[in-house]
């Protein structure tokens, strides 16, 4: 059966493009976004209410995820960007559903298992969310493209609250990743995948504990230039010549968001609350 072409010609590159998390984990995506399309407009939604989305049910994350994909239709994004791991893997059907090909779609997992797929890696180790393990849609997704490829994945649930909680370079973080990382499951892995957004925030640590035995795969940056390609496939990249705006809608504000995006993005942001 023919897949059917998509045609984005109803949009134009002067929209921006939006993008969703259950909180401040997506900014590691819209960060990387930032630096590889500098004249892109942003509108980004931290759900921040309903956090973490790894301990909430299927049908919950699919509810949060519809809505907000249909607020961001609603501010006329050409692109929607599931920067969040547990919602692709719980509810990316539902939001093609709710999106009807009127715009792109790029989420976390599948741009990412299908580099590590075609890349040296026998043994690839994946820490989430448990709502992520258990739909098991990296190994599934990785799998498909190269079956050799041994995938164990973990669930690592305390990681969230706690980089919510601002605790960077803080014993607490050390003492969870040590406890995740010396699990037995991932003892024989030469990759890790942070199947999870938050988790780039605590990058320079878990390389710590690895040293140079493990490859950390950075997702952010696959994720930035697989919508560059999708941008760029249909002629939606921005003039370079445009001075962007970032927007951020909040569904609860929180300092820790705060501070973190006003690291990424400056101090003269727009941060709105918007309860859908």
């Amino acid at each position: 059966m023919k897949t059917k072409k998509q045609d984005y010609s109803h949009l134009s590159p002067g929209q921006p493009i939006g993008i969703f998390d259950s909180g401040v984990g997506g900014l590691t995506v819209a960060k990387e976004i930032k630096r590889l399309l500098p004249h892109e407009d942003l509108i980004y939604f931290g759900d921040t209410k309903h956090l973490p989305y790894g301990e909430k049910s299927k049908e919950a994350i699919i509810e949060y995820s519809t809505k907000i994909t249909n607020f961001l239709l609603e501010q006329n994004c050409k692109a929607i960007v599931i920067a969040c791991n547990t919602a692709t893997a719980n509810a990316l059907n539902e939001v093609m559903q709710s999106v009807a090909g009127k715009v792109p779609v790029i989420d976390v997992i599948n741009p990412v298992a299908e580099k590590v797929s075609y890349e040296i890696h026998n043994n690839v180790g994946v820490i989430a969310t448990k709502a992520t393990v258990n739909s098991g849609l990296y190994k599934k997704s990785i799998r498909k493209h190269n079956k050799w490829i041994k995938v164990d994945e973990l669930a690592t649930p305390l990681l969230v609250p706690a980089i919510e909680e601002g605790f960077k370079n803080h014993p607490i973080t050390h003492a969870i990743i040590y406890n995740y990382l010396s699990n037995s499951k991932l003892k024989n892995i030469e990759t890790l995948i942070l199947g999870c957004t938050h988790y780039p925030l605590l990058i320079d640590e878990i390389k710590q504990y690895y040293g140079n035995r493990v490859r950390v795969i950075d997702s952010p940056n696959i994720v930035a230039n697989h919508l560059k390609i999708i941008l760029d496939k249909y002629n939606l990249l921005n003039d370079n010549n445009h001075q962007p705006n970032y927007h951020f809608y909040l569904s609860d504000l929180t300092k820790n968001f705060e501070k973190i995006s006003k690291k990424f993005f400056g101090k003269t942001i727009d941060l709105e609350l918007k309860v859908l």
